[in-house]
């Protein structure tokens, strides 16, 4: 039996992909989200728009010395 993994929502994907490290703010990570097939657009509020920015730069890591 082939069971289907339901697919992440927006936000979801969102969170995942800030904490991958790889993107540098919400901007790039809104270009990833319209490349998978979400909707970008559902990223909105200051404190989403906070939440992320901050995971990403915290997922990132320490800058290269």
């Amino acid at each position: 039996m082939d069971l289907m993994t339901p697919r992440a929502t927006t936000l979801e994907r969102a969170f995942e992909l800030a904490r991958t490290g790889k993107y540098a703010g919400v901007s790039e990570l809104r270009q990833q989200l319209k490349s998978e097939g979400y909707s970008p657009d559902q990223l909105t509020g200051p404190a989403l728009l906070r939440q992320l920015r901050d995971l990403c730069v915290a997922s990132a890591g320490p800058p290269a010395p």
